[in-house]
């Protein structure tokens, strides 16, 4: 992903202007939004769970479209969410970069309560960056990264949200995707990045899928990380964003969970936004200025992961759950 400038911005939405995207996205989060405030609740979440599932993708190697690494994390990724309960849709697809490089791509959904008509998504890219083409040392702009951060955390966090699913007694539908070929774009070109994201929304793999809402995760797990409200979230689903951001305050995190402004990200959340579903992204931004220094180097490894990091955002993320969803 990369950040953009806080400017008017056009989404194409079936020819729609920028505004009437927004009001759509808006409306359906007045309509399905918990109206009740929230409530404490006790969670479950196991930080150093994550934590390992963050190590195990990175010991993989880069997962990048086409290479053995990505293949194997692809098949242990599927067994997982299996492991865990859930029932799992696989949508393969051969997809064209922007080079056109062609990537073969996986996006891999886990699915709890099938059956439920109101569903709630969570997901993160599992794919990393081909190319360290912001590091530093121009030696390593032609090398992959290991993407702990970018990539890693986010699908380490879901799969310990699964893995609690497992093990919950609730009815809510709860679908968490792994969505491929997000990291695979180049500076200049918004279209080129978040590839799977746009296959799946354009192409669902169960005919008439649609969410209530999507929660993406994307470079949650950075020691000291702060998340600032996402200006594409905040501008097309400020319910859904608030009401994420209080189930953090509601789990004691705050001072990670900050609300001032954050910059417009080009990311997987934007796909959902533009079909008008209510749609954000919790990701490390230092407001608008950049990400974390380590964003697409080589130095994107383990040595930057928190375990506090991706405690705070998966207790987040269970206790928005555990609320809105009036799990037990």
């Amino acid at each position: 992903m990369k950040i953009l400038n806080i400017v008017v911005l056009a989404l194409a939405v079936g020819g729609m202007s920028c505004a009437k995207t927004g009001a759509t996205a808006d409306s359906a989060s007045a309509v399905t939004l918990d109206a009740e405030p929230l409530q404490k609740v006790e969670v479950s979440f196991d930080a150093d769970s994550a934590y390992a599932y963050v190590e195990r993708q990175v010991g993989f190697g880069p997962r990048v479209p086409g290479t053995e690494s990505h293949a194997a994390c692809g098949r242990w990724l599927e067994a997982e969410l299996r492991r865990h309960g859930a029932e799992v849709v696989v949508q393969e697809a051969l997809l064209k970069a922007f080079d056109g490089t062609p990537l073969p791509a996986r996006n891999i959904m886990g699915r709890y309560n099938p059956g439920a008509s109101d569903r709630t998504l969570l997901l993160a890219h599992w794919d990393t960056r081909p190319w360290a083409d912001n590091d530093p040392d121009a030696a390593n702009h032609r090398k992959p990264v290991d993407g702990a951060d970018d990539g890693a955390s986010g699908v380490g966090v879901l799969l310990e949200v699964a893995r609690q699913l497992a093990d919950a007694d609730q009815s809510a539908g709860i679908d968490i995707l792994f969505v491929d070929a997000e990291d695979y774009g180049t500076e200049g070109s918004d279209d080129s990045w978040a590839l799977g994201a746009r296959h799946f929304v354009q192409n669902p793999p169960i005919d008439g899928y649609r969410p209530s809402r999507a929660i993406l995760l994307d470079m949650v797990g950075g020691a000291g990380s702060v998340f600032r409200r996402e200006y594409f979230s905040d501008r097309y689903a400020p319910a859904l964003l608030s009401d994420v951001w209080e189930a953090a305050s509601l789990a004691g995190h705050d001072s990670r969970f900050s609300h001032e402004p954050g910059g417009a990200i080009t990311d997987d959340h934007l796909e959902f936004i533009k079909a008008g579903i209510p749609a954000i992204d919790i990701i490390a931004c230092h407001g608008a200025g950049g990400f974390p220094p380590y964003w697409h180097t080589v130095g994107d490894n383990m040595d930057n992961i928190s375990a506090e990091t991706l405690g705070a955002v998966g207790r987040t993320v269970m206790t928005y759950l555990k609320h809105f969803l009036k799990q037990t």
